[in-house]
């Protein structure tokens, strides 16, 4: 799902309208429409949903913030591993520094039972850090885990919204919510 920053002004929330709760489609998981989120300075309307067999995004233009659903039980090794997969070929040449936050991201993951229903909040403040929240019961209350590889940053980002997006729903979701918001 996307979100932007709140405004005041109702016409610019096109996609939102004034619900409480969007529900994505094909998989009926409810998310806000409106969510302040740890690490952003205002909070955040919704700007489209997607979904992969195995999570659900939130990105936001400015301040983004990408939210992960679970829609099933899995351990956090199996869960790291996919994430892994989909993020490691994007750095071309890693740094220590890319090396240490994807070690980060694994001792976080590793051996953790990741629950239906548990949500990991990637966020990026600004374009040099993004934090990591986990919970399994609501929204999460605290950072997790903090980096600031810009090549990790980007391609956690390119896996949802690049040319190869791990959800072409969600890609093509964030893309006419974007438009009708800027349209609007």
């Amino acid at each position: 799902m996307g979100y932007k920053p709140n405004t005041n002004d109702e016409n610019s929330y096109a996609l939102v309208e004034s619900k409480e709760y969007t529900e994505e489609p094909a998989t009926k998981v409810k998310f806000r429409t409106s969510l302040s989120i740890l690490g952003c300075s205002t909070s955040m309307s919704l700007t489209g949903t997607g979904y992969r067999e195995r999570v659900f995004a939130i990105i936001a233009p400015l301040e983004k913030s990408l939210q992960i659903v679970l829609v099933r039980d899995v351990d956090g090794k199996t869960f790291w591993d996919a994430l892994d997969e989909a993020i490691s070929p994007r750095i071309k040449s890693p740094t220590p520094v890319d090396t240490s936050a994807l070690s980060t991201f694994s001792t976080l993951f590793q051996g953790r039972p990741l629950n239906k229903g548990t949500i990991i909040f990637l966020t990026w403040p600004d374009s040099t850090k993004m934090l990591v929240s986990v919970s399994s019961d609501g929204l999460p209350s605290g950072v997790d885990a903090t980096t600031e590889s810009t090549n990790v940053i980007s391609a956690l980002f390119d896996v949802f919204l690049g040319s190869d997006s791990v959800s072409p729903t969600l890609k093509a979701s964030v893309t006419s919510g974007l438009t009708a918001l800027l349209n609007g």
